[in-house]
């Protein structure tokens, strides 16, 4: 539903960017512009305005950083710190972003096109992430296995060394922080890449860790286009590669990383299933559903783009999921009032556009949705903003390209299913095994089903929920290894073995 145009009055609550109109590269903690330089233009996509113009990193940048993380790394100035120092600064950090919080999610909404609503939500959980990371740290062990002999034998974990992380434009901070916290918290060197779609506030985040005391090369950022990240990625002086981003990508960089034999860890794709069964709390069930599926604009890689329904209230629940649907407020991201803004720039409103037509060609029925947003009732300003309507198919068979696909918008698939097992078979049949959710009132049948399908993540009668101490990560064609918890510090580190006499 469109709203009525927004006022002053309501932006006022709302921070003005900051942020620069010009950013180098971050290196030994300082901007770095080459002499000969090539930039890009990073720019808000509910207006379609020029936001700032960025360093397109070449290969001696790249080169440059990873010199400058190892560097640190083997000068022991981070790597061999006392663990309670470096758990202060991490601290320190979080304390900083936490009084940042406003500007950073007004920065994010800027160049994402999110709603500031979800923003000042998403953000203000962020220092938990540093947080925990530097508690966990400080309370980590090594461990004395058995050992025939006289001899005492020791594990000890320490951290693998330079670690490079590719960061997509989703969720430009969390998703950045995720692989920082534990990267650091372990002790490692770093390396980011962020999206060239919205680079602004990791670059930002880079200076606030300076500021807070992390040394001079720990932490370096390297924007730039595709050939920067391909040339990350094949980097022969790294000790790990952290991506997070689409799957074709994620084949490539783990191609080129492991022809140095260097561990990636990825979170790629994902074509997440929300199964409601026939004795949910239907009403609980559409909303959290539709949240599940249209937060971020669609644009995440667990967004529940697969509703699948008992089908005998498939009918009932899939109207009153569309009604829903329709009710979603769609505007200006810096309207506090704003549900859903555009999606981020020109060609993948394109791609949501064709995948909106193949599903019609495939048989599918547009129940909602299905067409660019007429921003006649909004201000001027966005008028040739990249926003589409949140769009809902029904009709569906699991055979469809719209259904085995991702397609990284505001387009969800619905078709019903007959019992248990063929819900589990159909929720199942995926090259993806991100995450799903299950919808029922009998605790006993959530656990089971859950139990059954082949993701990683499952919510139980809720979508989309994160914390740091939860491991994320996927099944088959959704990834290698796990974000958050001790896995992921784990995963920053290796064992180092010692036996004495």
């Amino acid at each position: 539903m469109l709203g009525p145009r927004t006022t002053a009055r309501v932006f006022a609550r709302v921070p003005a960017r900051s942020f620069n109109t010009s950013y180098g590269a971050w290196i030994d903690g300082k901007d770095y512009m080459p002499a000969s330089a090539t930039t890009f233009d990073v720019e808000d996509p509910a207006r379609r305005t020029h936001l700032a113009s960025i360093l397109d990193s070449d290969a001696a940048t790249v080169d440059k950083a990873v010199e400058s993380a190892r560097a640190s790394f083997a000068s022991g100035v981070w790597s061999r710190m006392d663990v309670r120092d470096r758990a202060e600064i991490l601290h320190e950090s979080a304390r900083a972003l936490r009084k940042q919080v406003p500007t950073y999610a007004a920065n994010e909404s800027i160049q994402t096109g999110r709603a500031i609503r979800e923003m000042n939500a998403q953000l203000g959980r962020l220092p938990e992430w540093l947080e925990y990371f530097a508690a966990v740290i400080r309370t980590h062990e090594g461990h004395c296995p058995p050992f025939k002999g006289s001899y005492v034998n020791y594990v000890k974990r320490v951290p693998l060394g330079v670690c490079a992380q590719i960061t997509p434009w989703n969720h430009p901070m969390l998703i950045a922080i995720k692989k920082i916290a534990p990267a650091l918290a372990a002790g490692n060197s770093i390396v980011v890449k962020p999206s060239e779609l919205a680079p602004i506030t990791v670059m930002e985040f880079a200076k606030l860790m300076s500021e807070c005391g992390l040394p001079d090369g720990v932490f370096n950022v390297v924007p730039g286009m595709g050939p920067c990240g391909a040339h990350l990625s094949a980097h022969p002086d790294l000790d790990m590669v952290d991506l997070t981003g689409g799957t074709p990508t994620g084949r490539k960089v783990h191609a080129a990383a492991g022809a140095n034999l260097t561990p990636v860890l990825s979170e790629l794709g994902g074509k997440a299933p929300m199964v409601v069964f026939n004795d949910a709390d239907l009403d609980e069930a559409v909303n959290g559903t539709v949240f599940g599926s249209f937060v971020a604009t669609g644009q995440t890689c667990i967004a529940g783009t697969r509703l699948l329904v008992q089908e005998d209230v498939y009918e009932d629940f899939v109207a009153k999921y569309v009604a829903k649907v329709k009710s979603i407020k769609i505007g200006d991201p810096k309207d506090p009032t704003t549900q859903m803004g555009p999606v981020i720039n020109q060609s993948q409103l394109d791609k949501i556009a064709e995948f909106c037509e193949v599903g019609k060609a495939e048989g599918g029925k547009i129940l909602c949705g299905g067409k660019k947003v007429d921003t006649a009732g909004f201000d001027p300003e966005l008028k040739d903003g990249y926003y589409w309507e949140p769009t809902v198919i029904g009709d569906c068979s699991p055979n469809m390209r719209v259904v085995r696909e991702e397609v990284f918008g505001p387009v969800v698939v619905a078709y019903p299913f007959k019992d248990e097992a063929d819900a589990i078979a159909k929720a199942n049949d995926s090259e993806f095994g991100l995450a799903a959710s299950v919808w029922t009132k009998n605790i006993k049948k959530a656990h089971r089903v859950a139990d059954q399908l082949d993701v990683g993540i499952v919510w139980l009668n809720d979508h989309h929920r994160n914390d740091p101490s939860s491991p994320w990560g996927g099944m088959k064609d959704s990834g290698v290894g796990r974000e958050n918890g001790l896995e992921a510090l784990n995963d920053t580190l290796c064992d180092f073995a010692g036996q004495g006499g």
